[in-house]
């Protein structure tokens, strides 16, 4: 793959970028709010990125000036629905984003805008997460006669219950600076500057060794239902199975000869 390549309303760009690094932008106007076939687009993108070992990194971002980085689900979608068809809707959901949050490398959201219901389910569901000074995160589920599915995730991630009652109960848009408090965020810089960073972080994670990476990602995938005992015997019998790594053993004579 050498030009950028569409997912529903995600471009891909893998050539445009430092080696192994990948960029997923989305752009879907006005407030790159998820349809079905955002969802559907995004359970393909994730598929396509991992059938390509060369990249090791991906990042998720929004198209440039874009109102939103995630405007949360298009409620065009919920109009005259019924149990059946809300039922069916909700499968589509539950493949594309435990999809992302399991894929086999490390993502990272670049959060040039605000992160509205759903928005904060994908960005919950990225391993590392840079937003803009400017961005807003919120939970307006409650306002739409709707119940807020990332609350159990948030909470996984460490964000303070108290904080995430807060944000179910009163769809309060909260400012960057206070998700940075909790832990949410690894860092909050000007909007401009959101990109190049993850760019940056992108670019360093992406110089380590892909078998690696995917293992280390695995591992924190499987870990999340496991107690601290077994999450430590599987790191190490995923250890194990790279041993014979080139990689991994020049590693280790290079800490040595230091």
């Amino acid at each position: 793959m050498t030009s950028p390549e569409p997912f529903g309303p995600f471009t891909l760009d893998v050539a445009g970028h430092a080696p192994g690094v990948a960029v997923a932008t989305l752009d879907r106007p006005p407030v790159n709010a998820f349809d079905v076939a955002a969802y559907v687009g995004l359970t393909d993108l994730v598929s396509a990125v991992e059938s390509q070992e060369s990249i090791k990194v991906l990042v998720l971002a929004a198209r440039e000036g874009a109102r939103c980085w995630c405007g949360g689900a298009d409620l065009r979608d919920f109009r005259g629905m019924d149990a059946e068809r809300r039922r069916e809707r909700y499968d589509v959901v539950n493949a594309a984003i435990p999809r992302l949050q399991a894929a086999r490398l490390p993502v990272i959201a670049a959060i040039t805008g605000h992160a509205i219901g759903i928005g904060v389910l994908l960005a919950a569901a990225a391993d590392l997460r840079v937003a803009s000074e400017k961005a807003g995160f919120a939970c307006p589920e409650v306002d739409f006669g709707l119940v807020a599915g990332s609350s159990r995730l948030l909470n996984y991630l460490g964000m303070p219950e108290s904080q995430i009652r807060e944000m179910a109960y009163t769809g309060r848009r909260l400012p960057a600076s206070a998700l940075l408090a909790t832990g949410f965020l690894n860092a909050v810089t000007p909007p401009e500057q959101v990109l190049p960073h993850c760019l940056s972080l992108a670019t360093e994670i992406a110089a380590k060794s892909g078998p690696v990476l995917r293992a280390r990602k695995q591992a924190f995938v499987e870990h999340e239902s496991m107690d601290w005992l077994e999450a430590y015997r599987l790191a190490q019998g995923l250890s194990g199975g790279l041993v014979a790594l080139p990689e991994a053993r020049e590693g280790v004579e290079a800490a040595l000869r230091k």
